[in-house]
């Protein structure tokens, strides 16, 4: 397997307390962090040990000058409602948001403390932000949009599977993930000659009716739009897809160590380093309104051969030479 090097593992920097080691006189600064996704996903664990690793880097150490309080989603929005009501309760001195749903549910609570996202699709769409370069209020980060992605998606799934005629986008309408992609896509798809078709899900029953109807005939293809339902909903998606030989492609890398066939799509594991140079800005005297928001800057591409073989498909070398991780 080739892959690029992660920080490993969450440790015992998951939950920072005020120690009793906390040098005389230092103040701690209290980080709130709200994940939209899984406490039990290793690899959203990754991302918050990257971003208290930052953190670390630029000065803010265990025990000594902070303390995060960490609280997970887990893809249902009422919870993340819920989450974002208390850590804004605790009164903490900034608040890092990971996905649009929790981003926009803590700035429902408050438009006083700072507020970092990271993995934001539209900021300027879901009204987190008034312009990318000068958001204004208390909310910035690093969106993880990049439009042009769907024509990419559809491309790369084209020239894995070259039997393929149709292709549904899978979204969840209820989290607003899938609009910016979709002229690159529908550009894409006549350029192929491959039919979209908007696969709108709620629930993993949904899930798999899409799926089985899109294996029915030869020829069918899956795009699924990164979002906080689908990374979560990822194991019901990629075995649906194995089951009904349905090739499909992902905009987050963990789909493919998962049993995916291929993805593409920024790095958020470098987002949430990047997250952690706004929080410490910001904790230093920075005002969010003036830090203009970010976009990503780092990709990576993953594929899994035993999926492919599986699939009665042949990995082409272009592919192979391009991709940042290759699953054996």
């Amino acid at each position: 397997m080739k892959r690029r090097t992660f920080i490993a593992g969450l440790g015992s920097a998951a939950v920072w307390p005020a120690a009793a080691r906390a040098q005389q006189g230092d103040r701690i600064r209290r980080i709130g962090v709200l994940m939209g996704g899984d406490e039990n996903d290793p690899l959203r664990k990754t991302w918050v040990s990257a971003f208290t690793q930052a953190l670390a880097d630029l000065g803010w150490t265990d025990g000594r000058n902070a303390r995060m309080d960490l609280r997970w989603g887990g893809g249902d929005i009422n919870r993340i409602r819920a989450l974002a009501q208390e850590l804004v309760g605790l009164q903490p001195d900034i608040i890092l948001a990971n996905s649009t749903p929790a981003t926009v549910a803590v700035q429902r609570e408050t438009r006083m403390i700072p507020i970092v996202f990271a993995g934001v699709g539209e900021p300027v769409a879901s009204g987190l932000v008034a312009v990318l370069n000068q958001p204004g209020g208390n909310t910035t980060g690093f969106a993880n949009l990049e439009a042009t992605l769907g024509g990419k998606w559809l491309e790369l799934l084209s020239e894995i599977a070259p039997g393929l005629k149709r292709a549904a986008i899978m979204f969840n309408p209820d989290i607003p993930s899938a609009s910016p992609y979709m002229p690159s896509l529908e550009t894409a798809a006549r350029s192929l000659k491959v039919e979209a078709i908007t696969a709108p899900v709620h629930d993993e029953v949904e899930i798999e009716t899409a799926i089985i109807a899109l294996g029915r005939e030869p020829g069918g293809g899956l795009v699924v739009i990164p979002d906080v339902f689908t990374t979560v909903h990822r194991a019901p998606i990629i075995s649906a897809a194995a089951r009904n030989n349905v090739s499909a492609v992902y905009g987050v890398i963990n789909f493919t160590r998962d049993g995916g066939l291929l993805s593409y799509g920024p790095d958020p594991v470098e987002t949430f380093r990047r997250a952690a140079t706004y929080v410490d800005r910001i904790l230093r005297g920075a005002k969010p309104a003036e830090l203009p928001v970010q976009l990503p800057t780092k990709f990576e591409m993953a594929v899994n051969l035993k999926t492919a073989k599986a699939l009665g498909l042949t990995v082409p070398q272009s592919i192979l030479l391009r991709a940042d991780e290759v699953i054996e």
